[in-house]
């Protein structure tokens, strides 16, 4: 694989201004992210944790209040002009195929109007056939009049990553690509994802709560809490050795996972008021459990701040309790005391 990152996003800060005076919310609070060419991204969490704004943002759909997004090297432009060519290059793969396809038109337009948006060239009907083949529609002329309605939700599904592909794009922003999909669906758009990047060379950022997605589809795994990357890796790593407790609860859910469940009392904190500290601290049943006092970092876990993890392929893992849990064990210690740093 390509080392040089194909996008990259450093120090990512996205901030919305409360509403008569509240104060603002900080939906992406300092996030390192980097894709690679023909790699896999699962970007993970609870809903509400900042991950589908990030998603956003390095779509240029949302600018960022601070930080930089880059693709391929060069620094993202947020003029009109620019992000046409950028989202040429980049496309989005949004959740609900039935809200992202035009009732009134036929497969073959929607799959057409990427082209004609960005004023297409060459043969139109023979690149339209190219992308419903490379989704799976076969024989793609079978489709080109049908409507949305007359699909099954895997083939609505399949009909708008044709109109991803069209563009030949080097990156698709999936979010939560099999969601509102039946199970027996899902392996089907999954395996297509993994295909396309086996063939194409296609990167992908696939946003989704299901750590079970991850684990089917993804090369590296960022796992996103109140607008911080909190744990970060390949897949294989963090799905089969969480060290933060919060990646620990979202896989002890999983019912192959074998782990006994692990059930997070109440809700994310608001963005707008964040903790001091750790900001899961509120939520960690090893806090609670009092572990993390048998270690001596519980005082830490309440006030001091965690840095940003920074973009690599090591694991890495916001936490103090796991950073000083590792170095006590003796297993691994330099690369979680890496990850936090002094704190």
């Amino acid at each position: 694989m390509n080392p040089t990152p194909l996008l990259t996003a450093t120090a990512l800060h996205v901030t919305f201004p409360g509403r008569r005076g509240a104060p603002a919310a900080r939906a992406v609070d300092g996030v390192d992210l980097d894709i690679r060419p023909g790699e896999i991204v699962a970007l993970v969490g609870e809903s509400g944790c900042g991950k589908t704004t990030l998603a956003r943002s390095l779509l240029g759909l949302v600018p960022p209040t601070s930080g930089r997004v880059t693709f391929a090297g060069k620094p993202l432009d947020y003029g009109s002009r620019a992000l046409k060519a950028y989202r040429k290059r980049v496309q989005l793969v949004l959740q609900d195929p039935s809200g992202s396809l035009n009732p009134r038109h036929t497969v073959y337009d929607a799959v057409a109007e990427g082209l004609r948006i960005h004023g297409y060239a060459g043969d139109e009907r023979e690149a339209v056939a190219e992308a419903l083949s490379r989704a799976g529609l076969r024989p793609p002329e079978r489709f080109f009049l049908r409507y949305p309605h007359e699909l099954s939700g895997g083939q609505r599904q399949r009909v708008v990553i044709a109109g991803a592909l069209v563009l030949n794009p080097e990156l698709i922003v999936a979010d939560e690509p099999v969601a509102s999909l039946d199970a027996s669906v899902r392996g089907e758009i999954l395996a297509l994802l993994l295909s396309l990047r086996d063939e194409l060379g296609l990167s992908a950022l696939v946003v989704t709560h299901d750590l079970g997605l991850a684990w089917n589809i993804a090369d590296r795994v960022a796992v996103m809490y109140l607008g911080r990357i909190v744990e970060t890796g390949p897949a294989e790593k963090v799905l089969t050795e969480p060290q933060h407790p919060y990646t620990q609860a979202l896989l002890s859910v999983l019912p192959e996972s074998g782990a006994e469940p692990v059930v997070l009392t109440g809700e994310p904190p608001d963005p707008s008021r964040i903790p001091a500290g750790c900001r899961f601290h509120a939520r960690c049943h090893v806090l609670a459990s009092g572990e993390a006092g048998r270690t001596g970092v519980d005082a830490d876990c309440r006030t001091t701040l965690l840095p940003v993890l920074a973009g690599g392929d090591e694991a890495q893992v916001a936490c103090h309790w796991a950073t000083a849990h590792t170095t006590r064990s003796g297993a691994g210690a330099g690369t979680e005391t890496s990850a936090v740093g002094d704190a």
